[in-house]
């Protein structure tokens, strides 16, 4: 029984309307649900991801406007990494991000470092895999060049040797190195690695990674949740998403795991063509739509634009 490598990763933004510009029109993903946060349904969750909203691809983001700065110390998430395709991918991204004047604007060994707009460490890496490229469609970047999904995330740890029993018997991941893991399954795999934390104390808030999910098939759900409390955690019961289920626990180094299963899918409420376009809401919330939809910043769908040329 194996995790099927990244499933979703969830920040946090003070500022959705921005967020969306980034992460859509700069680039290049997809805005596949916009809908509320289940624990605090006044706040925006919104998913970006490739073209058909799969898991692997889908980073999230909890609105809080205004919310302050965050910023990462021990036990928190401070790069995430996505996979490209070719060093001409990367020569793409880099004149594209310093048009668009991105922070942080750092190329090495393959890779290329930036931030986003609240200074999310973000990067792309070219990767050799035989996973499938998960790409979204953009009239301004070619499928060959567009970001491929997840490749990894980097923590903060002061002590990651205190994980490892946790990752591999619990988890299964399997080591990579010293302060590396895999969670690899069939369809797909992605790492998990630590880096010596920064001696300020983490600070939750804007830009910022609230936790990250990993993927399990519908099937394996219960058993994780039974191997994660086995091996030391203190999982939430199963918890039903309505696009998937998920149980949450902090590993021993601080980060909040999800373990999200891999369905229903986004496309349970809304057509596949037209994700993202709308609020959705699940059935449980449907009533609170008069009362949430005057509260909730207002935000363009953003491949309006294109349907107009």
């Amino acid at each position: 029984m194996k995790l099927e490598g990244i499933h979703h990763i969830t920040l946090i933004t003070g500022d959705a309307p921005r967020d969306v510009d980034f992460y859509t029109r700069v680039l290049g993903l997809r805005l596949v649900k916009k809908t509320v946060n289940q624990d605090d349904p006044t706040v925006y969750h919104l998913f970006y991801a490739d073209e058909k909203g799969s898991a692997g691809a889908d980073i999230t983001f909890f609105e809080y406007p205004g919310a302050r700065p965050g910023r990462a110390g021990a036990g928190m998430v401070h790069r995430i990494t996505w996979r490209v395709g070719s060093t001409e991918a990367l020569d793409f991204w880099e004149e594209r991000l310093r048009a668009e004047d991105v922070s942080g604007l750092e190329r090495e060994d393959g890779r290329l470092r930036f931030e986003d707009p609240e200074g999310m460490g973000l990067e792309l890496a070219v990767v050799e895999t035989e996973d499938e490229p998960l790409v979204a469609e953009h009239p301004e970047i070619p499928s060959e060049l567009a970001l491929q999904g997840f490749d990894s995330v980097r923590a903060y740890a002061s002590s990651p040797e205190a994980s490892r029993r946790f990752l591999e018997e619990g988890l299964a991941f399997e080591p990579r190195g010293e302060t590396t893991w895999e969670a690899r399954g069939q369809e797909r795999d992605g790492l998990y690695v630590y880096d010596p934390p920064p001696a300020e104390r983490g600070l939750q808030g804007a830009g910022t990674v609230h936790h990250v999910a990993w993927a399990s098939p519908m099937a394996d759900h219960e058993e994780w949740r039974r191997r994660a409390a086995e091996a030391g955690a203190a999982p939430t019961p199963v918890i039903d998403r309505f696009y998937f289920r998920s149980i949450y626990f902090r590993e021993p180094s601080g980060v909040l795991f999800e373990i999200a299963t891999l369905g229903p899918g986004f496309a349970t409420d809304e057509p596949a063509e037209h994700l993202g376009e709308r609020l959705s809401l699940p059935p449980d919330f449907e009533h609170l739509r008069e009362r949430l939809e005057p509260v909730l910043t207002p935000l363009p769908n953003p491949r309006e634009a294109w349907t107009r040329h």
